[in-house]
């Protein structure tokens, strides 16, 4: 069995990266600055990081693979222009794939994607729609990170069944890729990123697929909510409800066949009761790797984040332990299912 971790990012990365961040943001301030060029670093500078980090917390921890992408607080899709959001999420998709390459038994590509707003509220996904496909069809990536708030806590967007999301739902069923459904780094005061806008998001997004029809119009779509789900598993009594009142047909049917959530989740008790709420088919294990919480917990002395200690602890079936930590992922993502079998995996 390999163990296929669904939630990682690139958290740290060579200092050009972010030198070229901050010359896109000084440009934003005087236009009359010149568009700065894609950042260059060594492989080795970037082999430094990914070892003494994720790899490191790979190998400790037991996983065998992570579908890896950028680092999702700083995709910040409220800030920019189209040259800016096109030109920063190329840069980071690029180290992605870098990192792919340099280690591809370990990492599969997820791409950060170039959305905007304008005014406060989004603009169409035109750019969004061909940076996927230059993932995909040229860097081999196997799905991608979609904001459903690209306001950046504000929330501005129409809900996620809205027909402006359309286009984008279109090209990834025909290059048959799931999105993670991710928000960046919050610019509402009232919204802590990781602790806050992170859950709400993730809420707000299962309630706008429940209270739709999307995948009546999409029956392939494949979109993972992270972080547990958000609130649902534990307000699924509420969800179930609300469908009911809602004249809503049940949510086993309506959005469980192609709705999961990832096992980003960080204490014992809250796993126990992601397994006892959510079918099994419908989790995926991830850890968000140098993620959202990277201290040790002083009641168990381990990491928050060594979220396969909280799996193995619950003493799954075999055939459990196998969907919830490989054959999940490679149903979610078939270009993974792919690429694994191209090496006999």
């Amino acid at each position: 069995m390999l163990v296929i971790d669904a939630h990682g990012h690139q958290t740290l990365v060579p200092q050009a990266h972010l030198d070229f961040r901050e010359a896109q943001t000084l440009r934003l301030k005087n236009p009359d600055k010149e568009r700065p060029l894609l950042p260059k670093y060594s492989d080795d500078e970037l082999s430094e990081i990914i070892e003494t980090n994720q790899l490191r917390l790979q190998r400790e921890r037991g996983s065998d693979l992570t579908i890896f992408s950028p680092r999702a607080s700083r995709m910040e899709p409220h800030i920019g222009d189209s040259e800016t959001s096109v030109d920063w999420a190329r840069a980071c998709n690029d180290m992605i794939r870098r990192v792919v390459e340099l280690y591809p038994n370990n990492f599969a590509g997820v791409c950060q994607l170039p959305q905007q707003v304008s005014g406060g509220m989004p603009v169409p996904l035109d750019d969004a729609i061909a940076e996927l496909e230059r993932c995909v069809q040229e860097l081999d990536f196997v799905g991608c990170n979609l904001n459903p708030d690209p306001s950046g806590g504000h929330f501005s967007a129409p809900p996620m069944t809205d027909r402006y999301w359309y286009p984008f739902y279109e090209k990834m069923v025909d290059l048959d890729v799931p999105a993670m459904v991710h928000v960046s780094g919050s610019c509402n005061d009232c919204l802590h990123a990781t602790g806050s806008y992170y859950i709400a998001a993730d809420t707000n997004a299962f309630m706008n697929l429940m209270t739709g029809n999307l995948f009546k119009d999409f029956p392939e779509l494949r979109l993972i909510i992270p972080h547990g789900g958000g609130a649902v598993p534990y307000h699924w009594g509420r969800y179930r409800g609300l469908a009911d009142m809602l004249k809503i047909p049940p949510l086993e049917t309506h959005v469980m066949n192609n709705v999961f959530f990832d096992t980003c989740v960080y204490h014992q008790p809250g796993i126990d009761l992601l397994f006892e709420v959510i079918d099994t088919k419908n989790i995926l294990f991830a850890s968000e790797l140098l993620g959202a919480v990277r201290g040790i917990d002083p009641n168990t002395g381990h990491f928050f984040d060594d979220t396969k200690r909280y799996i193995d602890a619950l003493k799954l079936s075999p055939n459990d332990a196998h969907a919830v930590f490989e054959s999940n992922a490679r149903r979610v993502y078939p270009r993974l299912d792919a690429q694994l079998a191209a090496r006999g995996l």
